[in-house]
Formats: structure tokens, C-alpha cells, sequence
């Protein structure tokens, strides 16, 4: 028989290397970490890891935090919906928040269409959906995306992302019948044109347009480089689409959700989607995502086709339930817009003082980028520069992103809701790390 100790144990502090240690021994390293910063708490745009440290949050948890960190209207709707249920399945027995939250989106979908939602877990699933009720409806099985574009990590997502390493390399094959056409980038002189051309060549020698689904595309790439789709060649998108009859899918996975100074970033273009993929933002950091698209087309699958155990939470449900408020009451959309002008205008002034190692700046909102280039070559990427950038940026302080097909794009997505105050002091700290690099003196 065992007698109990006397002794009070005093838990262990852990620090960011013993928990990184910790991480390596126990997680594959196929999952990636852009830090190696492990918050303790969080609150609006500010984090704090377990040593004590405190950081300004440009990256929201890769543009999901358009809220903040714990936003006390959205936190406290998961709570109350938690004192209700957290789960009974809606394919079993469905709940209001549901319904509501699909009502919502239904009605801020751009376009004069009916509209209706489906509810799932991740982006990837949404993507998937997507391309499953294109299939169904079109009785076809061709889809078109753009190089350069992220759709996710599944089978389908990897087949349709534009980017070979880390995310197709190794995992083949790859469904079928996907195709890519380069994305317009005036950066790197590929014209809207040239990307039309492209498609319309695809169409002469290799594909049959009756024979293509779908076309999906971000209006604004994320993981690719933060680039953006000209207006004038989203409409002339979607009057291909018309054309042939082929479901445009709008991915608004990292750009919707009030992000780039409207609610879709499809909206800057005035075109209407048949479908759009929704995750990220849309729930305030719990996991949800979302089809919305023509009513027309979403009802074409039969009872069954659609769904799964855990897709639609109710307490992510009303979790993005808040969100939209939270939203409308403290006029994010407009701000999102105020802290793009801020952005570009701080990363112009920086890029002038590069010597043209900031190749270029862009930002559609509240999302924002630099390419680094070597002797202000478009064709020169700075791959090591960039990662060495946001190491650097962390060890002031605040936390980026890096992006691009090369590797070399900084990207900054803040939580909406950030202070003025904020922004000068986080852009104050990307500046030091600028000069320790000695990319701006």
C-alpha cells in the first residue's frame, strides 16, 4: 500500500523551447510552424506566450481572428449555446443556430439569385463540397483553378492548388481532370489577357469546355502571394462560365468575411458567384465552414449527398452568429478598408527606403503584402530574406506570415479590430527587424 507524500508538487514552467522540444517528440514534422511561439492568452490583437512575452498579432491566426482574439460577444455566445448543447448532429436532429446563421449568409451573398448554405468543418471540405455540387449538377467532371491558388490539403484541395511543395509533392496521384491556367500578376507581366489566352488555348487543344464543371478561383490569392484578380477579368470569367455553362466557384476562404474592405472580395469585381467557399473568419476562431451558393444549383443534390457528424456546430454556428454582428456593430467592413490605407502606406514608405529589395506592395483591405527580390528583379526572389524577416519580426515582437509560390512574400493580416495605436507599434517593431537585416537603414 502506497502512502500518499507529503509534499506539495510545484508544476513545471514551461518556456517555448522545452514546449517546441515537447512538439518535436510528439508531432510529425509534416505540420509546419511559422513561429515557434506558444501563446499562454489572447486578447484582441495582442498574445502573450508562456514565458511572459508580448506580441502584436498581424497574422490572426491566418485571417480567422477577423474579430480578435476572444471577443467578448463572441465568446459569449459559444458559452451560452455550450450551456444549451454542444452537439446532437443537424442530419439527426437540426437546431435553430443552423438555420439562422444560413438565412445570414444566404442574404449577404452578392447577386440577386436565391440563395442557400451548407455547413461544414474546414475550408477544404467546403472546396470539396463545392466541387461535388458542380459535378452533380453539371453531370461533368472537369474543373479548372490557377496556378498559383490554395484550395486545401485534401485529395481535391491538393489536385486544385497551384503549388507543388510542400502540398502536392510526394502525395500523388492526384484526382483527375483538374487543370491550371496562370493567374493575372502584373508583378511578374502575366496580363489578364495572358491568362484568357491561356484559358482559351486549354479549350483549343486540350479540353473540351462542354466537358468542365467547374471553375474555381480566389479574387484574391492567399497562400500564393496575395495577389489580385483584375476586376475586368472576373467578369470576363464569369462570362465564360455563362458561356459554356460552367459553375463558377468563388473561394472567399481567406478574403471574405469583411477582410478586404467588403464583405466578399468578389464584391469589388460586381460579379455573382454560383458558389462561394467560406472558413476562416467566419466563426471568430471555432471551426465552420460553408457552401453558399444559387438555390437552384444547391438543391440539384438529392437528401443524403451533403453533410457530416460534425458539420454545422452549433456552437461555432453561434459563435459566426456574433461574428456578423460584431461585424455590422463596429463597422469592420469600413475598417478594414481604414487599416489598408494604413498598411500600404507605411509598407510604400518602407519600400522606398529598400533599395528595391521590396519589390513591390500590395493590398486589397485589410490584406496586405511585400515581395522580396534580389536587385528589384521580379524574377530575383529572396526566399531565405523572407523567412529571415519573420523570424526577426518575431523576436521584435510581432508576428507575420510568409507566402508565395517562391516563397518570398510577407504577409499581414491583423485582426480587424486593432487600434491605430497598435499598428504604428507593431510596423515600429517590423521596422527595426527591416534594419537588423539591413533591408532599409
Amino acid at each position: 500500500m502506497s502512502q500518499r507524500a507529503d509534499v506539495t508538487e510545484i508544476p513545471v514552467r514551461q518556456t517555448n523551447r522545452s514546449l517546441t522540444e515537447r512538439r518535436n517528440a510528439a508531432i510529425p514534422r509534416g505540420v509546419a510552424q511559422a513561429t515557434q511561439i506558444y501563446p499562454q492568452r489572447a486578447l484582441g490583437a495582442e498574445l502573450w506566450d508562456v514565458e511572459g512575452r508580448r506580441y502584436i498579432d498581424f497574422a490572426a491566426g491566418i485571417a480567422v481572428l477577423n474579430t480578435g482574439h476572444n471577443h467578448p460577444k463572441v465568446t459569449a455566445a459559444a458559452r451560452a449555446q455550450l450551456d444549451k448543447f454542444n452537439h446532437v448532429c443537424f442530419q439527426v436532429t437540426p437546431y435553430e443556430p443552423y438555420v439562422e446563421l444560413a438565412e445570414r449568409l444566404n442574404q449577404l451573398a452578392p447577386g440577386p439569385s436565391a440563395k442557400k448554405t451548407i455547413f461544414l468543418t474546414t475550408g477544404a471540405e467546403a472546396v470539396e463540397n463545392a466541387v461535388k455540387i458542380a459535378r452533380f449538377a453539371t453531370r461533368r467532371s472537369g474543373v479548372i483553378a490557377f496556378s498559383g491558388g490554395f484550395h486545401g490539403r485534401t485529395f481535391m484541395g491538393m489536385a486544385l492548388t497551384g503549388k507543388v511543395a510542400p502540398y502536392k509533392a510526394g502525395f500523388g496521384p492526384l484526382p483527375a481532370e483538374t487543370y491550371h491556367v496562370p493567374y493575372p500578376n502584373q508583378f511578374h507581366d502575366i496580363s489578364s489577357e495572358d491568362s484568357l489566352e491561356a484559358l482559351a488555348g486549354l479549350f483549343r487543344s486540350d479540353l473540351d469546355p462542354g466537358s468542365v464543371a467547374a471553375m474555381i478561383v480566389e479574387p484574391m490569392q492567399g497562400e500564393g502571394g496575395f495577389y489580385v484578380a483584375p476586376p475586368e477579368f472576373l467578369r470576363r470569367l464569369r462570362e465564360l462560365c455563362d458561356q459554356h455553362r460552367i459553375v463558377l466557384i468563388v473561394d472567399e476562404i481567406q478574403t471574405g468575411v469583411a477582410r478586404t474592405g467588403k464583405f466578399w472580395a468578389i464584391e469589388h469585381s460586381g460579379v455573382e458567384p454560383d458558389l462561394i467557399t467560406i472558413a476562416k473568419g467566419v466563426a471568430g476562431g471555432f471551426p465552420l465552414s460553408a457552401v453558399t451558393g444559387k438555390a437552384a444549383l444547391m438543391d440539384t443534390v438529392g437528401p443524403g449527398g451533403l453533410g457530416g457528424t460534425f458539420a454545422g456546430s452549433p456552437v461555432a454556428c453561434a459563435a459566426a452568429l456574433a461574428v456578423l454582428e460584431v461585424i455590422a456593430e463596429e463597422g469592420l467592413i469600413e475598417r478594414a478598408s481604414a487599416i489598408g490605407r494604413q498598411f500600404r502606406d507605411r509598407l510604400q514608405a518602407l519600400a522606398a527606403r529598400s533599395r528595391g529589395v521590396i519589390g513591390e506592395v500590395r493590398n486589397l483591405g485589410a490584406m496586405a503584402a511585400i515581395e522580396l527580390v534580389k536587385s528589384g528583379q521580379p524574377g530575383t526572389a529572396d526566399a531565405e530574406l523572407t523567412r529571415a524577416l519573420a523570424t526577426k519580426a518575431a523576436e521584435h515582437g510581432v508576428i507575420v506570415l510568409t507566402c508565395g509560390v517562391r516563397a518570398n512574400v510577407i504577409r499581414f493580416l491583423p485582426p480587424l479590430i486593432i487600434s491605430d495605436a497598435l499598428i504604428k507599434q507593431g510596423f515600429d517593431a517590423f521596422e527595426h527587424a527591416l534594419r537588423d537585416l539591413s533591408v532599409i537603414e
